[in-house]
Order: structure tokens, then sequence, then C-alpha cells
């Protein structure tokens, strides 16, 4: 009965030093977050890091810093963040949606748009993408299907920047955007 017992608390023991590494990993993740909301972009990647050294399991912090590379134009750096974030969580929508726009920076256009396909079908909610697929789609110059995504977009409550209607418009040869919701 002592031997079960040792182990029991041995078991709750590790339980609880986990638990608290994961508030260390998520307390330096949303720190992290703070200083690139505030344009600290090192400070950033170096929580991010660190939350990553506590919990390599924490898909945020990878996906997280990803963004942050991605924003200081290491597109190399992000996608091996947001690849790992995704081998972590093949759910994350938010990570298909950065790693979409990675590929949009490397101009490797149709693996962006296999990306915002993946993050539309965990999210069909998440209107953003709709939007980013839409400009993926213009850079393309497949003009119907872009405007196929911005009326997918505004149908779900996303405003289109009037600058990209109106571009879409002119390039597509006079099609009338304003006339869809």
């Amino acid at each position: 009965m002592s031997i079960v017992g040792c182990c029991i608390l041995f078991s709750c023991a590790t339980t609880q030093q986990a638990q608290l590494k994961s508030r260390d990993a998520e307390g330096y993740n949303n720190r992290g977050f703070a200083y690139y909301q505030t344009g600290q972009y090192e400070k950033a990647i170096s929580d991010f890091s660190k939350a990553i050294e506590i919990n390599p399991l924490l898909a945020q912090a990878y996906n997280n810093r990803g963004a942050v590379y991605l924003y200081k134009g290491q597109f190399d750096q992000a996608l091996l963040d947001l690849n790992k974030a995704i081998e972590l969580n093949p759910e994350f929508a938010n990570a298909y949606n950065n790693r979409g726009w990675a590929y949009v920076k490397k101009e490797q256009y149709d693996q962006a748009v296999s990306d915002f396909n993946k993050a539309i079908e965990i999210d069909p909610r998440f209107v953003e993408i709709y939007f980013c697929r839409a400009i993926v789609y213009f850079l393309l110059e497949e003009y119907d299907k872009s405007l196929l995504n911005v009326t997918e977009a505004k149908q779900l409550g996303y405003q289109i920047p009037l600058e990209f209607l109106n571009d879409l418009q002119k390039a597509a040869g006079g099609i009338r955007t304003s006339s869809h919701k």
C-alpha cells in the first residue's frame, strides 16, 4: 500500500510541476504577445522562445514567434515556426493563416491558397481568411475567384477596403463589385 501511495504522490507532484511549467510558458507567451503589440519584436521573440523552451508542445508560442518573424520579413524562419505550430496542432486555423501569408510574401501563391483553404475548412466563420484568399486570387489575376471571396467575406460581415474593391473592379474590366453584399 505504501508503494502505491508513493506512486500517486509522485504523479501528483509531477502533474503540479507540469502545470506550473505550463503556466510559466503561457505567461511568457502572453508577455511576448504584449511585446509584439507594442513593437518590441526582439523581446517578443525572446519571450516566445522562452515559452517554447519551457513547453516545446505549445503550438501558440511557435505560431506567435512565426508571426513576428513574418512581420519582420524573415519568411523562412517564420515558415519553420509555423510548420511546427501546425505539426503540433493540425487544427490551428491561425497558424494556417500566418503560414499562408508567409507563402504570399515568398510569392508561393498556390501554397498560400492551400493554407487559406485549410484555415476556412477548420473555421468557416474566420472571415478575414476569405479576404486573404481574395488578395491571392487578385495577385494571380483570377479576378472571378477574387470576387467570389470578396462576396463571401462581405456576406460574413467583413469590411472590404474600398481601395481593394476599386482595384479589383479595374483589373477585372469593370465588374460591379458594389452590387455584391
